[in-house]
């Protein structure tokens, strides 16, 4: 059994993980047996008030989490570490502190909310050798990867998703990152440049890969869907294939592979095309701010 330990309760995700882990009525297919949540390290972002905090303790108390705001109590004895801050504003700092502990670490979306924490954070792991993975599941949803595999060659993408609104830092970063983790996923790393603009309904970002290869990542306002179309060769031939993702088992989905990544599996994505998915995000701030093409910045 892999002990974890959770870091932050802002997030809805500090409760679904755990559910599947040991909640008594989770149902059956939706559990990932092998992982205990331990302990959960409370306290207050904008993300949310004291109020939710309390709802959310009592609701891992229940399950056996001991909740405490003493991060040294937090990290005792366990196996592995979830960080799961909503506001990214916290992820350095946080990583800095378990990133020394020799512990595999899943730090949620987004990698951080500015580029410079984003690289502060892989230096940090260089220097401490951490193993870890930061994303979102909806890169891995099987309807993106059942998809993408049947092109022989991918020339272009458009991928849609939800723009929520944060409570604190960027919007476009802190649910933005969906969709362009999808984009990511069907086109691979090496993005060149970004065009971007902002509309009542949304923003719409075109990612330049080079070699006439293009992305479209539409992340929209007030709609909580997520799918896109592939563009490329199947067979011999030319085509479009859409797509939709379902969310019905995300959680548990992603649960699995954090759980093979803490037995010791290689990360399903690396930290590098991680921060690249920021660096995208951030270049396409820059865009709508510039009404020009940006480019993307790299990490070195």
């Amino acid at each position: 059994m892999i002990k974890v330990a959770i870091i932050g309760l802002d997030t809805s995700h500090s409760i679904e993980y755990p559910r599947r882990m040991q909640a008594a009525d989770c149902p059956s297919d939706q559990q990932v047996e092998g992982l205990r949540a331990t302990t959960c390290l409370r306290f207050e972002t904008p993300f949310q008030n004291k109020e939710g905090l309390d709802t959310r303790q009592a609701q891992l108390e229940s399950w056996g989490v001991r909740v405490t705001t003493k991060f040294e109590e937090a990290v005792a004895g366990c196996d592995a570490i979830m960080l799961e801050i909503n506001d990214g504003a916290y992820h350095l700092e946080y990583f800095r502190k378990v990133a020394a502990l020799g512990k595999p670490v899943f730090l949620d979306k987004p990698l951080a909310n500015a580029l410079a924490d984003g690289r502060a954070i892989l230096q940090v792991m260089r220097q401490h050798n951490t193993r870890v993975w930061s994303g979102s599941s909806l890169p891995l949803c099987p309807e993106v990867d059942g998809t993408r595999t049947r092109f022989a060659e991918i020339t272009r993408a458009q991928v849609f998703g939800a723009l929520g609104q944060a409570p604190a830092g960027d919007s476009l970063v802190w649910y933005g990152v969906h969709t362009f983790e999808m984009l990511q996923r069907i086109m691979g790393p090496g993005a060149l440049a970004v065009q971007a603009l902002e509309s009542q309904g949304g923003i719409v970002s075109i990612v330049n890969y080079g070699d006439a290869r293009e992305g479209i990542a539409e992340t929209i306002r007030g709609q909580w869907f997520y799918g896109g179309r592939i563009h490329g060769v199947v067979g011999k031939d030319l085509q479009v294939i859409p797509f939709m993702c379902t969310a019905t088992n995300s959680y548990r989905d992603i649960l699995r592979l954090i759980k093979a990544f803490f037995e010791g599996a290689p990360a399903p994505v690396d930290m590098r095309t991680t921060f690249e998915g920021l660096a995208m995000m951030i270049a396409a701030r820059e865009s709508i701010a510039t009404g020009k093409e940006t480019k993307v910045p790299s990490l070195e």
